[in-house]
């Protein structure tokens, strides 16, 4: 089972997926309602937004897939591209969580990932 966990831009979202890609659990907190009256993502807006939400989003994620951060095997966490001020927030948040629960760290390159 792996945490992933995202925040590359303006949404932060967290998911645990076992080895075969299906999905038990996700979560994600939108800062539509922050950027809307921007016209757009305003980086240091949507880095506050991710460090508010991360910690909830991650816990959410378990939850709703029933398992304890015991029953993980690895996290793996966007690293790029994105903005740097955004994925900060969750490459801190995954390196915590892994030094926490002594596992191994994976990144992720986020174009990548859709592409799988």
């Amino acid at each position: 089972l792996v945490l992933g966990i995202e925040s590359s831009c303006d949404d932060t979202g967290a998911a645990v997926l076992r080895g075969d890609g299906q999905i038990l659990g996700e979560a994600l907190a939108s800062q539509a309602n922050i950027h809307e009256q921007w016209g757009g993502v305003v980086p240091r807006l949507a880095q506050e937004g991710h460090k508010q939400a991360i910690d909830g989003t991650v816990e959410e994620a378990l939850r709703r897939a029933g398992i304890a951060s015991a029953d993980l095997s690895a996290v793996a966490v966007t690293v790029g591209p994105g903005l740097g001020l955004c994925l900060e927030v969750g490459v801190r948040k995954a390196i915590r969580f892994a030094a926490e629960h002594r596992l191994p760290l994976v990144r992720v390159h986020h174009m990548e990932a859709h592409m799988m």
